[in-house]
């Protein structure tokens, strides 16, 4: 239930906010009038039903919302040992075939509350008493027992709509004292917490499985200041990464809730720190459920080579947890391609993810034209279109920090085999080099075969001081050599135009690389300088030329 509920109840968003900004009503203590009829106007009847035995295909006799995420974890365990396959170690566009994966929907904690007002009853008024009054009800089929309190109705009806509406649903005040709830009994502790809390403002459980079912209980019963309550609690607390993902796998009513979302924002964020390197936590990310996953693919920070890893291990982890072909089209499809960045993929991934048969044809034709597209768009175009993507979830238009640096790359195979390479560096990169660091390009390819640029800051070999170099090399591939003429050039103030800056040729074998030391003739310090020539709007926009010579 979300924080906004002036659709269904604006008169206590109005009491519950002006009361809040008093300082005066919604944080009161009236925990004295708890179930205490002198400071009561209603008896509260909470029949209380036998938890079902098969709640639903994954309940498994799970009793909280804690026993359930660890019973989802061993499903998922299970699942993998019953696959027996090693999806990493298959060819890319293989397609595995299994076990069913586990999906989970978690349908009955998301069941609207039961309420019913009846008519009062001989002999079934609480006492004046702080204790419940306990009954056994061996006559209504799954009721187990029955119990009763003294209620203040205004009191629940200023914290919550959904007794607003119980309260106000056309009942005489003379006539019409009782008022009825049914729950299972695992909901029983965390209901009386909830009651408790919208008299006193607290709770008295401070355990991360109690908490979480007092926060189901007051999705349910429509109490957002209690959610809020939870929520704060919870974050913090030291999070880990089960409880993170158990927070990122609330329903889905839950999640949705205003008043949950700094605690699953700081799940996500938690996930995402501490998986920054997936290549580091392999095992352990490849066996993460999907909400995990998605966490971590969404950060901008993820210590990856290229946008093509990304894109690779996905199809792993979904071929792993997804062995059925029709569900694994299906959660990538709905969920996983959005948080590929395909813009920052490299024409020859581009060019796999068409005859990928793990995506929908159609999803994937969609995603590469969109790559192709922003590719193809001047500079300035793709920092506009991801300045208006940052504030998205999906971010597509946004680059990570990638450890080779995104190329635009274009071929010409006639007359001669040429590209011409452009790679381009924000000052604070270019900084972050000084005094010896480098940094790498993607790949791209000429002649069947892989280069890379690197810029570098090194020492200049006659003047002894820091200076700027750019090399080009090539991949090591066998034995095969590529004679190669090149140029290196860079826009430069005020024409903002290319200017050649070295030309050169070099008989290339596998894992050799070429280039000038101090490509611009100019001391480190002058290259960064606030004036330097070479920065246009904070970005060092360098121009390799290949060709082959025969």
């Amino acid at each position: 239930m979300k924080d906004s509920i002036s659709d269904l109840f604006d008169p206590v968003v109005a009491m519950e906010s002006d009361w809040s900004h008093a300082g005066s009503t919604s944080d009161a203590d009236f925990a004295f009038a708890f179930n205490d009829s002198n400071f009561s106007d209603r008896v509260l009847r909470i029949e209380i039903m036998a938890d079902p035995a098969d709640a639903g295909p994954d309940s498994d006799g799970c009793a909280t919302i804690a026993d359930w995420a660890r019973h989802r974890k061993r499903r998922r365990e299970d699942i993998r040992k019953d696959t027996g396959t090693d999806p990493a170690a298959m060819p890319d566009e293989q397609v595995l075939n299994g076990n069913q994966p586990d999906v989970d929907e978690r349908e009955n904690q998301d069941e609207e509350a039961v309420a019913m007002v009846e008519e009062p009853h001989s002999g079934d008024e609480a006492t004046n008493s702080h204790d419940s009054d306990w009954s056994m009800d061996r006559t209504a089929g799954a009721v187990v027992r029955v119990k009763t309190l003294h209620i203040s109705s205004p009191i629940l009806a200023a914290k919550s709509p959904f007794f607003y509406k119980l309260f106000s649903n056309g009942m005489r005040e003379s006539e019409q004292r009782h008022v009825s709830l049914r729950i299972n009994a695992s909901e029983e502790a965390a209901l009386m917490e909830l009651l408790n809390f919208m008299y006193s403002n607290t709770l008295t459980t401070t355990t991360a499985p109690a908490l979480l079912d007092v926060l189901m209980a007051a999705d349910k019963f429509e109490v957002a200041s209690c959610m809020r309550f939870c929520s704060r609690l919870l974050r913090n607390m030291p999070m880990t990464p089960d409880s993170a993902l158990l927070y990122l796998e609330l329903p889905s009513s839950v999640l949705m809730a205003d008043a949950v979302q700094p605690l699953t924002d700081a799940a996500k964020q938690y996930l995402a720190g501490r998986y920054k390197d997936i290549t580091k936590f392999q095992e352990e990310v490849m066996g993460l459920p999907l909400a995990g996953v998605e966490a971590i693919l969404s950060s901008d920070d993820l210590q990856v080579a290229s946008e093509d890893a990304v894109y690779d291990f996905v199809l792993r982890w979904s071929r792993q947890q997804y062995p059925k072909l029709e569900e694994r089209r299906e959660v990538l499809g709905a969920h996983l391609a959005r948080l590929i960045r395909f813009p920052y993929m490299t024409c020859r991934k581009l060019k796999k993810v068409l005859t990928c048969s793990d995506f929908d044809h159609d999803v994937a034709s969609k995603l590469v034209l969109e790559g192709l597209f922003f590719k193809a768009e001047a500079p300035h175009r793709q920092r506009a279109l991801a300045a208006e993507d940052s504030a998205s979830s999906n971010r597509r238009f946004v680059e990570r920090a990638y450890k080779y640096r995104p190329v635009k790359v274009v071929e010409f195979e006639l007359p001669r085999q040429q590209c011409v390479v452009y790679l381009d560096l924000k000052r604070e990169e270019c900084a972050n080099l000084f005094p010896s660091g480098r940094v790498y390009s993607q790949a791209f390819h000429l002649g069947g075969q892989g280069f890379f640029l690197s810029a570098h800051c090194n020492m200049d070999q006659q003047s002894s001081f820091h200076c700027f170099g750019l090399f080009l090399g090539m991949q090591e591939k066998g034995s095969v050599s590529f004679a190669v003429d090149y140029e290196f050039a860079a826009r430069s103030r005020p024409t903002e135009e290319f200017v050649s800056k070295y030309k050169g040729n070099y008989m290339f074998t596998g894992g050799k690389a070429v280039g000038y030391r101090n490509l611009f003739a100019i001391p480190w310090t002058s290259f960064m300088a606030e004036d330097s020539l070479y920065f246009i709007n904070g970005v060092l926009h360098l121009r390799a030329e290949l060709t082959i010579r025969h």
